[in-house]
C-alpha cells in the first residue's frame, strides 16, 4: 500500500523530485494504481492482478536426503502466476520421492480396476482400499472401477478379456467338416456297393446260389440296404424341421424293411428243408405272395408307429444351451422320447426273433447255409446297436449325431458284408461251385 500512495503523491521533474503532502486521495485513485504496483522484496517479486489481487508465487521445495545423510529441504522449482499461461511452473531440479526413488508415487490406495473386473472393499480400510477381482466365468463388466460383473445373455458370451459379450459359435455336424466328410463317403461308398451287389445278382439271376437263396428277397434287402447307407446323409447339416422329422423315420422304416427281408429269408430257409420231408407241402403256406405280405406287414408297423409319432409329438430342431456354456449345440430335439424308444425297440424286437430264427436254421444243410451267415449279420447287428445305446446317450453335442450315423452305417455293412460277400465270391472267382451239381454234392457229403 505505502508504494501504491507513494507513486500517488510522487511527482518527477526535470531535475527534482516533488511530493504533495497535503492530496486528499480517494478510493477510485488508489486502486488502478495499487494493481500497478511491482517490486521485490527479499529477492521475491510482488505485484497485483487485475482484480488487485496479488499474483502467486510459490517456491516448491523437497525434503531429500544429502551425501551426508542429513534430510534437508530443497529448493528444486517454483511456480509464478504472473508469467504467460503454460510457462507457470518450473523445475530446476530433480525431485526425489519416498527412498530417494525418481518414480511419482501414486495418491491413492489402490489402483483403478479395468473392465472385466469388479472392485471389492477391503475389510476395516478406507473406501479407496479395495481388490479386483475378475469377473466370474459368464459374466462381464465394461466399465472402469465396476462394483458389479453382469451375465451375458443366454446365447452370448464373454470375450477373453470379459469386457464384451460375443455371440455363442454354433455346432452341428456340417459338410464341412473332416468327420462328416469320411461318415458321408462311407454312405455313399455303401450305397454303391449294395447297388453294384444288385446288379451282379440280377446278370447271374438264373444261377443256383442266385435262385436258392429266394432273389425276389435278395434283391428287395438290397434296396433296402441302399436307403439305410443314403439315410444317414439326413443327419448330416443344420437341422430343420423337415430334416429332424425325415432322419429318424427314414431310418427307422428302412432298417425295418431290411430287417423283414432278412426275417423273410431266414424262414424260407426254415420252410425249405421242412419242405424236404416225406408228405410236407408246408412251402405252399410260405410262398412268394405270402413273403411279399410278411415283409409289407412288418414294415406297415414301424410306419404306423412314426406316424403316431410325427402325429403327436415330432421331432423339431433346438439350440442346446445346457451341454457347453461356451457354444451353442444345434440338434434334433426327439419331440417324445417314447416314439424315438418305440421306432428303436421294434427293430430291436425283429432282429432278435430273426436271430433265434437263424440260430435254429444254422445246421441246415450246406445248400442252405444262408442260416449261418444271417445268424452271423445279426449277431454283428445286434451287438452295434447294444453299444449304441450308452454311446448314444453319453455322447455330447455333434457327437450324438456321428454316433448314431457309425452305427447305421456299421450294421448296414454287417448285413451286406456277411449275406453277399460269400455269394458274390463264389459268383465272380468260384464259378465251379455255382452249379446244381456242386450244391447237391455238397447236401450228400453232409449226409
Amino acid at each position: 500500500m505505502s508504494h501504491c500512495i507513494h507513486s500517488l503523491v510522487h511527482h518527477p521533474n526535470n531535475f527534482t523530485t516533488t511530493c504533495e503532502k497535503d492530496v486528499k486521495l480517494e478510493l477510485k485513485q488508489v486502486l488502478p494504481q495499487l494493481q500497478k504496483v511491482n517490486f521485490s522484496r527479499n529477492g521475491y517479486p510482488v505485484s497485483f492482478d487485475a482484480n488487485g489481487d496479488s499474483v502467486a508465487f510459490y517456491e516448491l521445495v523437497n525434503w531429500q536426503k544429502s551425501e551426508s545423510g542429513v534430510i534437508e529441504l530443497v529448493t528444486v522449482g517454483y511456480y509464478d502466476a504472473s508469467l504467460p499461461k503454460g510457462q507457470e511452473f518450473h523445475i530446476n531440479r530433480n525431485i526425489t520421492w519416498m527412498d530417494g526413488g525418481t518414480q511419482v508415487p501414486v495418491s491413492v490406495c489402490s489402483e483403478s480396476c479395468p473392465p472385466g473386473s469388479r472392485k471389492v472393499l477391503q475389510k476395516g480400510k478406507p473406501i479407496c482400499c479395495y481388490d479386483c477381482i475378475p469377473c466370474p466365468e459368464g459374466e462381464i463388466s465394461n466399465t472402469t472401477d465396476s462394483p458389479d460383473c453382469f451375465p451375458c445373455p443366454s446365447e452370448l458370451w464373454p470375450n477373453a478379456q470379459r469386457d464384451a459379450c460375443f455371440p455363442k459359435p454354433v455346432e452341428f455336424l456340417s459338410y464341412d467338416e473332416v468327420l462328416a466328410i469320411i461318415l458321408a463317403a462311407f454312405s455313399v461308398s455303401g450305397a454303391c456297393l449294395a447297388i453294384i451287389t444288385a446288379a451282379i445278382f440280377f446278370h447271374h439271376r438264373t444261377t443256383p446260389i442266385v435262385r436258392a437263396n429266394n432273389s425276389e428277397l435278395s434283391f428287395l434287402l438290397l434296396f433296402s440296404l441302399t436307403l439305410c447307407f443314403l439315410c444317414s446323409l439326413t443327419f448330416i447339416g443344420a437341422p430343420s424341421d423337415w430334416s429332424c422329422m425325415l432322419r429318424h423315420t427314414a431310418f427307422g422304416i428302412t432298417f425295418v424293411l431290411c430287417i423283414s427281408c432278412v426275417l423273410g429269408k431266414t424262414v424260407v430257409v426254415l420252410m425249405a428243408f421242412k419242405a424236404t420231408l416225406p408228405g410236407s407241402n408246408v412251402m405252399k403256406w410260405f410262398g412268394p405272395p405270402q413273403q411279399r405280405m410278411t415283409v409289407v406287414f412288418f414294415t406297415f408297423i414301424q410306419i404306423i408307429i412314426c406316424t403316431v409319432w410325427l402325429l403327436l409329438s415330432p421331432p423339431y430342431p433346438m439350440k442346446n444351451l445346457s451341454t457347453y456354456k461356451e457354444k451353442i449345440i444345434l440338434e434334433c430335439a426327439l419331440g417324445s422320447a417314447v416314439g424315438f424308444w418305440a421306432v428303436l425297440g421294434y427293430i430291436g424286437l425283429l432282429a432278435v426273433f430273426c436271430f433265434v430264427l437263424a440260430v435254429l436254421a444254422r445246421k441246415l444243410p450246406d445248400n442252405f447255409n444262408e442260416a449261418k451267415l444271417i445268424t452271423f449279420s445279426m449277431l454283428i447287428f445286434c451287438a452295434v446297436w447294444l453299444t449304441f445305446i450308452p454311446a448314444y446317450v453319453s455322447s455330447p453335442g455333434k457327437f450324438t449325431v456321428a454316433v448314431e450315423i457309425f452305427a447305421i452305417l456299421a450294421s448296414s455293412f454287417g448285413l451286406i458284408l456277411c449275406i453277399f460277400a460269400p455269394k458274390c465270391l463264389i459268383i465272380l472267382f468260384q464259378p465251379e461251385k455255382n452249379s446244381k451239381k456242386s450244391l447237391l454234392d455238397k447236401t450228400k457229403c453232409k449226409e
